[in-house]
């Protein structure tokens, strides 16, 4: 399973009425009047995780110099909770103005809405993606003295004993939860998982202490465990080789049609003027095709990916409907 990553003036009277029609509706909307003298006041990102976590950082890395760009300023909010969804909330909840931004990340934006019993107070169509800023996929990390070489050993050791091979997750539904149904859907390798609902480092602690088989993690989560020599990566799920780990083969040129994983980027509420979500989507780009820009990211463990406003919006529908494929598979495996 892969994801593919899409007025003239006629007089001066009729000019005129367009022209206060406009500032009336902006005005109506909370105050923006387009990008012309945007922002004029100042931007909130709400973040819905605490900060010096890789959402966190990114979100401010970004901010920094979006500030420059639109000379203006941008309040990096946390708000923690539920997965981010308590930030969602709050983004989908306000004036759809451009004065609030927010940090999403997937898989939580979209399981959030999927998963009814999360009771979430939003849906898609409540989000106005404007950019793309990070691609991580996910790895399959064993012990270093592991049996298991390569993605095809553990598929096959998984195929032959279904069930027996234990791995992390973050948690029920979460990204890692949503890897393995994909691998098993694609391969018939039936691996169990054991959720750590605390996040990456109890499940990190939990396989270094040698009580799961296999640790199924972010790359740039694993980079510290590489670099220790304490995890042998088998393989990255993704079409492409990750830059933080050139010498790892993906599951696809292993033959496994699998490629599961995290991203963060940044939405605003639905029904924000569209010049405004291109001329922040414009600007992001422009931040991330600076060198030293992508150094500061990468050092940080983060792998830049941009996508524009309407690139991120096909991209969020085409993961979405991976995701929601999956989810019965996932359920089966609770």
């Amino acid at each position: 399973m892969t994801l593919t990553h899409p007025r003239r003036r006629i007089t001066a009277v009729l000019t005129a009425a367009f022209t206060l029609a406009s500032v009336t509706a902006c005005a109506q909307k909370g105050g923006s009047a387009g990008a012309d003298d945007y922002p004029s006041k100042p931007i909130e990102l709400l973040v819905g995780y605490d900060a010096g976590g890789p959402t966190d950082i990114g979100a401010r890395l970004v901010a920094e110099e979006l500030e420059k760009k639109l000379d203006g300023t941008i309040t990096v909010v946390n708000k923690p909770g539920a997965n981010s969804q308590v930030a969602y909330t709050q983004l989908t909840q306000r004036e759809a103005d451009g004065y609030t931004l927010a940090a999403v990340t997937f898989p939580s934006a979209i399981i959030t809405v999927l998963d009814e019993s999360r009771g979430a107070e939003y849906d898609r169509d409540d989000f106005a993606p404007v950019a793309l800023q990070v691609v991580d996929p996910t790895a399959v990390a064993v012990a270093p003295d592991s049996p298991y070489d390569t993605p095809q050993d553990l598929v096959e050791a998984a195929r032959k004993s279904p069930g027996k091979i234990q791995a992390t997750t973050t948690g029920v539904a979460s990204n890692e939860h949503f890897a393995l149904a994909a691998l098993k859907e694609a391969t018939g390798a039936d691996i169990s998982p054991v959720h750590f609902a605390d996040g990456s480092s109890a499940a990190t602690t939990a396989f270094l202490g040698g009580n799961v088989d296999v640790l199924l993690s972010n790359v740039s989560d694993l980079q510290p465990l590489v670099e220790s020599g304490k995890v042998k990566v088998l393989g990255v799920m993704e079409a492409e080789r990750s830059p933080f780990l050139p010498d790892v083969p993906t599951f696809t040129e292993s033959g496994y049609e699998v490629a599961i994983s995290s991203s963060r980027g940044f939405a605003f509420p639905a029904g924000t003027p569209e010049e405004v979500v291109d001329e922040v989507s414009t600007a992001i780009g422009e931040i991330m095709d600076d060198p030293a820009f992508e150094k500061k990211m990468t050092d940080a463990g983060l792998a830049p990916t941009y996508m524009d406003a309407a690139e991120y919006d096909a991209y969020w529908d085409e993961t979405t409907d991976l995701f929601a494929t999956l989810l019965p598979l996932v359920r089966e495996e609770q």
